[in-house]
């Protein structure tokens, strides 16, 4: 177990987790300044961005940089929907929910084909 904690794998995947969550918070932190008008705003999500791009710039030493980036935009804009419906009161239609389902489904897809692709080169 301790060592799948530290295999380069685990890494990359926690790395790109870590990416996703700097993502949405530096998204987020735009949107309220857009909202408010004030600058500070825009530093924190500048920060956050650069941030988010380095992490998944380390990630990609051990996932390829098309499924990298998949899961990156796909589960970011799934947690900056889940945001922005809890912080800044939007709303989704059912066409809308729908979509990220089917997002979220594409991305697991993806995400396993990536697992057969690393089996096959071991």
């Amino acid at each position: 177990m301790y060592k799948k904690l530290h295999s380069p794998l685990f890494i990359a995947w926690s790395l790109l987790m870590a990416a996703i969550v700097c993502e949405i918070a530096g998204t987020s932190f735009m949107a309220a300044a857009a909202r408010s008008g004030g600058y500070l705003g825009y530093a924190w999500m500048a920060a956050a961005l650069a941030l988010s791009y380095y992490l998944l710039s380390l990630a990609l030493r051990a996932i390829s940089v098309g499924v990298a980036y998949a899961v990156w935009e796909g589960l970011g804009l799934v947690g900056l929907t889940a945001v922005s419906v809890w912080l800044f009161d939007e709303t989704l239609v059912t066409q809308e929910i729908i979509g990220l389902g089917l997002a979220l489904q594409g991305l697991v897809c993806v995400t396993l084909g990536e697992g057969d692709e690393q089996e096959a080169a071991a």
